[in-house]
């Protein structure tokens, strides 16, 4: 956190500076959290942030990823390694174990898992006993994440009501529970996605590298570039074209689009985001499309 007088510090001092005051006063508040960590760009700020609030004593709080199988690997090698790097404990709950015990069933077996991730999600929350889970959302993503306060109530069903949220005044946070309900903590719910570009360029964090522009084959479907993967195959129909594209946001491969790009350095990246009109999620997330209530249905059932 800066040390340098208030009129000297940029908007990104003062985002750092609330977002490491959530962090500790989550831990400051809450017996058992858990930081939610991907691999993605928002949860490595997470990382970074934790570490200027915590170190050189360890997080207080463990980190966990609900892996649904089908993520991409890079990201996967990229969030066991940055885990090991900082020494810290990483727990994976998965949604394929979820699938074989029969708690989730899919419609057919390219089916998206990504709206299965609140069951596993609950599991390991019930499991672990955690009241407070720490994630990378932000006001600016969709418009259910932008009704959400920084602490977030969750009944002991795991459900959000948008309707019944507690005040939150100022930087005062409210983090008191009865057994199995719990929070989901947002340090960094008023930072943009060209915020945290602007962060991850200036601390120099490293990201997986599907984060930046690189050929891949894509087809072109609902106005989204959908990668070429196993999981995802072309249709008949469909032309195959290899383009430069990097990724906006990280997730399932059955629901994460690519856009073109030329962006290979994080000053370019910047520069694009700043230049951007659409939104990271309406140009990237298939499965948000779906409607415009699809997140917020599954934040009620205990989503991120």
């Amino acid at each position: 956190m800066s040390t340098r007088p208030a009129a000297a510090l940029t908007h990104l001092d003062w985002l750092e500076a609330e977002a490491i005051h959530v962090l500790r006063e989550v831990a400051g508040q809450c017996a058992q959290p858990a930081l939610l960590f991907s691999g993605g760009k928002d949860s490595v700020c997470l990382l970074r942030l934790a570490e200027k609030a915590f170190r050189p004593a360890r997080f207080p709080f463990p980190l966990l990823h609900v892996d649904t199988g089908h993520n991409y690997p890079e990201v996967i090698a990229f969030r066991d390694r940055r885990a090991a790097e900082l020494g810290e404990r990483l727990i994976v709950r998965s949604v394929e174990d979820a699938i074989g015990a029969g708690k989730v069933v899919l419609a057919h077996p390219l089916e998206s898992r990504n709206k299965y991730q609140s069951i596993t999600l609950l599991d390991a929350i019930a499991e672990h006993g955690f009241d407070a889970c720490i994630g990378g959302a932000r006001r600016d993503e969709e418009k259910a994440r932008a009704k959400e306060r920084v602490f977030s109530f969750r009944d002991d069903l795991g459900q959000w009501d948008p309707k019944h949220q507690r005040p939150e005044l100022w930087s005062l946070y409210n983090a008191r529970i009865r057994r199995g309900e719990h929070i989901r903590a947002f340090p960094i719910s008023n930072w943009t996605e060209l915020d945290v570009w602007q962060y991850i360029a200036r601390e120099r964090l490293e990201l997986p590298s599907i984060y930046f522009a690189h050929r891949r084959p894509v087809v072109r479907r609902g106005g989204a570039l959908v990668p070429v993967t196993p999981l995802t195959p072309a249709r008949p129909g469909e032309r195959v074209e290899e383009r430069s594209v990097r990724f906006r946001t990280v997730g399932d491969i059955t629901c994460t689009a690519p856009v073109e790009s030329a962006a290979a350095t994080l000053e370019e990246i910047v520069a694009e985001t700043a230049a951007a009109t659409q939104t990271e999620r309406g140009a990237t997330r298939l499965d948000d499309q779906t409607s415009d209530a699809s997140m917020e249905q599954r934040k009620k059932e205990g989503y991120f």
